[in-house]
């Protein structure tokens, strides 16, 4: 969405949209799942950070989670065999924690996929390139420099 396209500069952008709030962007990423044949949809669920984490709004953050479990079947529902939804985030952002800065807590990584071994354990990562390693193998694209991938202990069921 319009915040990845930011983060990127526009690099390697070839299509993006604006949403306000979590839930269009869910909408909004949905919508593209149908368009896109191959290639990466990458989607900001910005309320997290901005409406609640960096405001200290726990119980905001926490409604925020269950609107967005509430919305993981649609997406389950809307992947093809071939696809991999990751979820994770760019840095942590605990709304309980004093301050409004980013926070040094481990982030989530969740990778699900209907051709993916389910209930692998991926461990603590030593880089957070490791995710982008994954997807670069993953997308048969150009090896980058750093990171590992973890592909291999996903692979197939």
């Amino acid at each position: 969405m319009e915040k990845i396209k930011d983060i990127y500069a526009g690099r390697g952008v070839t299509d993006f949209v604006t949403s306000k709030g979590n839930m269009e962007s869910v909408d909004k990423t949905l919508a593209y799942m149908t368009k896109v044949e191959k290639g990466l949809i990458m989607s900001n669920l910005v309320d997290f950070d901005m409406l609640y984490g960096h405001r200290n709004d726990a119980e905001g953050y926490a409604r925020a989670l269950e609107e967005f479990d509430a919305r993981l079947p649609e997406i389950y529902a809307a992947l093809r065999p071939e696809d991999m939804l990751i979820i994770t985030a760019d840095h942590g952002c605990d709304p309980t924690i004093l301050g409004t800065d980013h926070t040094r807590e481990y982030v989530p990584l969740l990778v699900y996929g209907l051709n993916l071994l389910h209930g692998a354990s991926l461990g603590v990562r030593s880089s957070f390139a490791d995710l982008g390693a994954t997807v670069a193998e993953y997308l048969g694209t150009e090896q980058i420099v750093n990171g590992k991938s973890f592909y291999a202990e996903i692979e197939g069921v």
